[in-house]
């Protein structure tokens, strides 16, 4: 089986004057293509600075990812932009959704960005909102939506390019539970019919459990979920 994300020896520092604060270190990662995988880790432990090197948003300090056999930390920051519209869907805790476009023309934005025709971008698009239960609400702008209404918008939005990779940043934190109940299900049918590996950070222990496989990011490094102390 071929692997969706390779992390290789990922360390990463920040530095202020004299002082180096180390985040992480020496970082290891194998994601196969198709597989649900939770990271889990205390506030302050890195899990965003993490997921932003496996996106490409940001840079290591050392090492190396690779995605779909492509070391994406040696491209060029216009071939990295294009390298994540084609290849990796984000999806946040907060939607960051554009609140001056609806529903349907928020899904559509990264095929037109890829320079896809507005009917290609739209049929996708609307085809994506029927997959995530919200045709009836494509015309709606975000701020007519509830909650979780919008975070399946964002999912929609992060799976239209029918990404190998996507990286979410706790996407149902910010939801109650029944509605974070329905993401996760939501999360659970895409992975299943599309075969998009997923790689989520989450707080919440009840939601990584229902994943295919557990890890924590401690001390920079990440562990199985089984070998290390809960807390």
């Amino acid at each position: 089986m071929s692997n969706a994300i390779e992390c290789n020896n990922i360390s990463k520092a920040y530095r202020q004057g004299a002082i180096e604060t180390p985040v992480l270190n020496g970082l290891n990662l194998m994601v196969p293509a198709g597989e649900l995988l939770a990271v889990v880790g205390s506030s302050g432990s890195g899990k965003s600075t993490f997921l932003h090197i496996a996106g490409g948003l940001d840079s290591p300090s050392t090492g190396e990812v690779i995605i779909n056999g492509t070391n994406i930390h040696q491209l060029s920051a216009k071939e990295k932009a294009k390298f994540r519209n084609q290849h990796i869907g984000f999806i946040y805790q907060f939607h960051h959704l554009m609140m001056e476009f609806t529903a349907l023309e928020n899904v559509a934005m990264p095929l037109l960005i890829r320079g896809d025709s507005p009917k290609k971008a739209t049929q996708a698009a609307t085809e994506l909102l029927e997959k995530v239960g919200l045709s009836h609400r494509k015309e709606h702008r975000p701020a007519e939506l509830s909650g979780g209404e919008r975070q399946r918008v964002a999912i929609a939005r992060a799976l239209v390019t029918e990404p190998s990779l996507v990286l979410a940043d706790e996407p149902t934190g910010n939801l109650d539970f029944d509605t974070g109940e329905q993401i996760y299900q939501l999360i659970q049918s895409l992975n299943q019919s599309l075969k998009t590996s997923f790689i989520i950070v989450t707080h919440d222990l009840a939601l990584a459990n229902k994943m295919h496989r557990q890890v924590k990011l401690d001390h920079g490094v990440l562990k199985p979920l089984t070998d290390v102390t809960h807390g």
